[in-house]
């Protein structure tokens, strides 16, 4: 019997060593350095090694999350952001918030002038941290970059999501090709990694990049919920092996692993829109291009701010009786 327990005990051991090895060789790999990294060819690369201070555990972190879309884009090239958002997790409050960036925000990026904001990251991942802490008035510590394939590869790798798809939307390009076309039919369902794509790029009715951001907060939460599920964390060595070569960050491997575990024990505080809708004023460039400005940076400044402070909101009963995967579920959403 002490044979048999202790045979059982050695491969309960020989499976948690594998599994968390396996766990960090992929975190490990997550940051890409020399020619692997994406801005191999930015002319202030050499600048984009500086890590921000060590985390004590206690301060917010606000992490960058940029998305882009390198179809056609030349080996080396780095094309502008078609999703920015940040994430901010207060570790005493045990809450995150979600701040979505309408991408043609016309804004002052440092050193290069002023340009919509998704053209940041074309001058490295600094520099497009920088521009967001100066817009949002909130010290940016991390980015963490991925293209549409990386997102695809993380949805299909937890299993997919089941999703309230909240109308139909349909769209094709001649220029992109069949392969990103979008047609999604209204109502409740399964999205694996392509429908997913397609229903956080979707931009083609009247409200354009204002409805997108606020899908894209909805679903970000909904994968997230689905990242932490138990199924999800024992696949997790897999999940990483899957998104890992479409991923750069700057977090270090010590930074995730108290960032993980800070964040498996927190929940949704809020998400919005940046600007806010009472906030953006429409402005037309020099050259006739139409962009998104705003009335107040100190008003901009103020609404991060107290959405990051506002108390919990009660739960309605039909809150609390709804599945919480429909994007006007997601708390503090403008």
């Amino acid at each position: 019997m002490l044979w048999t327990l202790a045979i059982i005990l050695l491969l309960i051991i020989g499976g948690l060593i594998y599994y968390f090895t396996a766990i960090y060789n992929q975190l490990d790999n997550l940051h890409k350095t020399g020619e692997d990294s994406p801005f191999a060819n930015v002319p202030t690369a050499s600048a984009e090694t500086v890590q921000p201070p060590e985390w004590e555990g206690t301060e917010p972190v606000n992490i960058l999350l940029m998305g882009v879309d390198a179809r056609g884009v030349k080996k080396g090239e780095v094309p502008r952001s078609d999703t920015m958002l940040v994430a901010s997790l207060d570790p005493v409050k045990k809450k995150f918030y979600v701040f979505s960036i309408l991408r043609d925000t016309y804004i002052p990026i440092p050193d290069h002038g002023t340009q919509r904001i998704n053209a940041a990251i074309t001058y490295g991942p600094n520099t497009a941290m920088q521009t967001v802490s100066d817009l949002l008035g909130i010290p940016i510590q991390y980015y963490v970059y991925t293209d549409f394939q990386g997102f695809m590869k993380l949805v299909d790798a937890v299993g997919g999501v089941d999703y309230e798809v909240e109308k139909d939307m349909h769209y094709t390009s001649k220029a992109d090709g069949p392969e990103f076309d979008i047609d999604l039919k209204k109502g409740f369902q399964h999205l694996d990694g392509n429908m997913a794509l397609q229903y956080v790029r979707f931009r083609h009715d009247a409200t354009s990049d204002f409805t997108r951001t606020e899908r894209q907060r909805g679903f970000l939460k909904a994968v997230a919920d689905k990242v932490i599920s138990t199924t999800s964390i024992i696949k997790l060595p897999t999940i990483l092996s899957e998104v890992t070569p479409y991923i750069d960050t700057n977090l270090t491997l010590s930074d995730m692993w108290k960032l993980g575990s800070v964040g498996y024990d927190s929940s949704m505080g809020g998400s919005a829109q940046i600007p806010p809708m009472e906030l953006i004023r429409e402005k037309t460039t020099k050259d006739g291009s139409q962009v998104i400005g705003f009335t107040s940076e100190e008003d901009l400044k103020q609404f991060v701010q107290d959405t990051v402070t506002a108390p919990d909101p009660t739960p309605t009963p039909e809150a609390e009786a709804s599945p919480g995967s429909s994007p006007s579920a997601s708390p503090g959403t403008n």
